[in-house]
């Protein structure tokens, strides 16, 4: 009996940290919304009324309703061909509601939000990309900085404040 309540106190104890700092989940705004914050992350809440498939292998998640002119739809979701094996099929999400997260992204004069991995229907983060102009010229062999810092440039020859050249000798107590 007392063996059992060690046990017991011991799990309270070490579940304890995890309760306490697991943050609420982030609130999730309608399509409107979200077509009003531009570049935030965010969760959107919407009906998928259609799924989409572009020629080109692009899907786009419908979220406004059928009697709404796509000119009128100032938010969409669009998932790229690149990601169409980490998506997974969309057709599933037809007529169902859904929480999306992702980045709110403006496109002429609307919003879309790209989904590009599945876990973005459980909260979880898009896919990471690179900006591909922070890493022009980087190479992972190579012994120079990956980018331009003028603070790791030395400013002449003899300059320096470690140059034992230019130092004064003291004498020896």
């Amino acid at each position: 009996m007392v063996l059992s309540r060690v046990r017991w106190l011991l799990l309270v104890a070490a579940c304890a940290p995890a309760i306490c700092f697991a943050g609420k989940p982030k609130k999730c705004f309608t399509a409107n919304q979200a077509s009003r914050m531009l570049n935030k992350d965010v969760c959107v809440t919407a009906h998928i009324y259609d799924v989409v498939r572009l020629p080109d292998g692009t899907r786009f998640l419908d979220v406004c309703p059928p009697t709404t002119p796509d000119a009128d739809c100032r938010f969409t979701i669009v998932s790229f061909r690149r990601d169409r094996d980490e998506v997974g099929r969309l057709a599933k999400y037809k007529d169902r509601n859904a929480h999306i997260r992702g980045m709110v992204l403006p496109v002429r004069g609307g919003a879309w939000m790209v989904l590009d991995r599945v876990r973005q229907f459980y909260g979880g983060p898009p896919k990471f990309r690179p900006n591909p102009l922070l890493l022009h010229g980087f190479n992972a062999d190579s012994d120079r900085a990956p980018i331009y810092d003028p603070n790791l440039r030395t400013r002449g020859s003899g300059r320096s404040a470690t140059n034992t050249r230019n130092q004064e000798t003291r004498p020896r107590k």
